[in-house]
């Protein structure tokens, strides 16, 4: 089977690793720190908060923005659950805003007739969490325009970004957000096995991410309300929780990242082959943004008849090519329409689903598989 999607462990990967089970330290030890440094030199950002998921990021972005009951949130219906469930877990009201039909991305024209319907009823969101989609950026220099004129905070759900470029910015500086988010599953661009990581360039909120991921805790002297108490003293002053990461996924993280910017031209290769192949058939490549580098975590195609999908996605799998469908939208989860939404509040996001379909996409892909993939996916897309 050529999967979808793969992690690429290498004998240094686990060397790492095994240097760390060998050490004194498994948790709480220097590797997290160093992780975290390198996060920020990648990306340009001033502070990195390393959690052990991408979920557990956002959870915290949010509670660092001051995100509480009744506060309402915005995120795209074209993302995985936890870009919308990590605002419910403060507590807050979700919503959700349209596509764009080419991209798949939170649509800038969407949310400016949104926000400005919100204003005049008086009801803005608190925070926006536009999601990158297959690693390729949204319009974040226009978003960002409008989270500023509205006065309302961002987050950029990079979880598929790391390694990626936008507008002359490295993914992650957050020259237009105040906190961005990667992913390092198992299938991302690079992985730690789970975690994730909250970039900023405020120190004020990554102090409170950092707590945040810690239960709360904080041994810090001059934060301390009983300074006097002794060096084994150590105080909760928040209800945050256990989202740390390991000091063994920090190291595979590490050992990773050295390899990253490779992996991210394997999949810009494999990505062109895709366009390439595909250029004057009925299937088209969706492509991200002019101006960006893409760190090409999925590679999603559209398919002319969404009532073939079904067909062609099962004569796919029987061929040995486990194709996949990225995202089913958020808001028709039985779970958000037991909250309110239906079908066809977001009609770009539907439409957009029901035409996708997700094709192997990592290092291990070669160019031959591509070949293949795309000659097997013609023959059941024509047939």
């Amino acid at each position: 089977m050529i999967l979808y999607g793969r992690q690429d462990i290498s004998s240094q990967d686990i060397a790492a690793v095994v240097e760390v089970l060998n050490s004194d330290y498994l948790t709480q030890g220097p590797c997290v720190p160093a992780f975290e440094k390198a996060i920020c030199e990648l990306t340009h950002a001033d502070h990195a908060v390393a959690v052990n998921s991408a979920t557990s990021a956002l959870h915290i972005a949010c509670l660092a923005l001051g995100v509480g009951a009744g506060d309402l949130v915005w995120t795209s219906p074209i993302t995985f659950v936890a870009s919308a469930n990590c605002a419910l877990y403060c507590g807050a009201v979700v919503d959700f805003v349209d596509v764009e039909s080419s991209t798949g991305n939170m649509s800038p024209a969407a949310l400016k007739a949104k926000l400005e319907t919100a204003k005049a009823r008086g009801r803005l969101p608190k925070v926006i969490i536009p999601v990158h989609l297959a690693g390729h950026s949204c319009d974040m220099k226009t978003i960002g325009a409008l989270a500023r004129q509205y006065g309302v905070s961002l987050v950029e759900d990079a979880s598929h970004c790391v390694g990626g470029s936008h507008d002359g910015d490295k993914i992650g500086a957050c020259r237009y957000s105040d906190i961005t988010v990667f992913s390092f599953h198992p299938v991302k661009i690079i992985t730690t096995a789970e975690g994730g990581v909250a970039t900023t360039k405020d120190a004020r909120l990554a102090e409170k991410m950092a707590l945040f991921r810690s239960h709360g805790i904080t041994k810090a002297v001059e934060k301390l309300q009983r300074s006097d108490e002794g060096p084994w003293y150590y105080e909760q002053q928040e209800l945050g929780f256990n989202y740390r990461m390991t000091e063994l996924q920090a190291a595979l993280g590490l050992s990773q990242l050295e390899r990253l910017q490779t992996f991210v031209e394997i999949r810009n290769r494999l990505a062109e082959q895709y366009q390439r192949a595909l250029a004057d058939s009925v299937v088209t490549t969706v492509d991200p943004l002019a101006g960006s580098l893409s760190a090409y975590h999925l590679q999603i195609v559209r398919l002319p008849d969404p009532a073939k999908r079904r067909a062609v996605f099962e004569k796919m799998q029987a061929d040995g090519i486990q194709v996949h469908v990225h995202y089913f939208p958020v808001h028709l989860q039985p779970y958000y329409q037991g909250l309110g939404f239906a079908k066809g509040h977001f009609p770009n996001a539907e439409r957009f689903y029901s035409e996708i379909m997700t094709l192997p996409l990592h290092p291990g892909v070669s160019q031959e598989q591509v070949e293949f993939i795309v000659q097997r996916l013609l023959v059941h897309v024509l047939a």
